[in-house]
């Protein structure tokens, strides 16, 4: 039962929020458009903010709903951590359109906000007020998961969940660098 569990976390992160809108409001592939990453991020610039926004919630209630139903399950807590894991690399690899998706970033704040709810919501002022002023979604995740680890030891967090709000992050940032790096060495 774990591993169905896991399996539902990445079916539930492959699905393709940001491609789908791409098609239907443009009929083309965000993945052929602007920075051609399939987020969020790059579906505010394209296809409006609106869109954006709601990509965005989208992406990250993927990654909640990932979380809520291992815990509904009672599966352990690894588990737990497992299938927000997998809901990533779902997003970041999915399924249903060849393993090419976004970075995550998304989708891993769905998942520690519903595993490390307390410190998130105590960082996401500044994150946000970092994303309005510098309008720069890079800036805001780095105030938003560099110090996360430091406030959940802070608040109580037990040791596992503090690691894991390094690792999830860090699986953010190596998305990161495999999309961008390609770009980096056609220059």
């Amino acid at each position: 039962m774990p591993w169905l569990v896991i399996l539902i976390g990445y079916l539930l992160g492959s699905a393709p929020t940001a491609y789908i809108a791409g098609h239907i409001l443009k009929g083309d592939d965000i993945r052929h458009m602007g920075d051609e990453n399939m987020g969020a991020a790059n579906v505010f610039r394209e296809l409006g903010h609106k869109t954006g926004v709601i990509v965005g919630f989208i992406d990250a209630g993927k990654g909640a709903l990932a979380v809520l139903i291992a815990q509904a399950s009672g599966m352990s807590q690894t588990v737990v951590m497992f299938t927000g894991a997998a809901a990533v690399i779902g997003h970041n690899w999915p399924v249903f359109i060849g393993f090419r998706g976004g970075r995550g970033e998304s989708t891993t704040i769905g998942v520690l906000l519903t595993l490390v709810t307390q410190p998130m919501l105590i960082l996401a002022g500044p994150a946000l007020l970092v994303l309005l002023i510098k309008k720069n979604v890079i800036l805001a995740s780095a105030v938003l998961f560099i110090p996360l680890s430091l406030v959940s030891w802070w608040v109580g967090t037990p040791a596992s969940l503090i690691i894991y709000s390094v690792a999830l992050p860090c699986l953010v940032g190596f998305t990161h660098f495999l999309r961008t790096r390609p770009k980096a060495v056609r220059a």
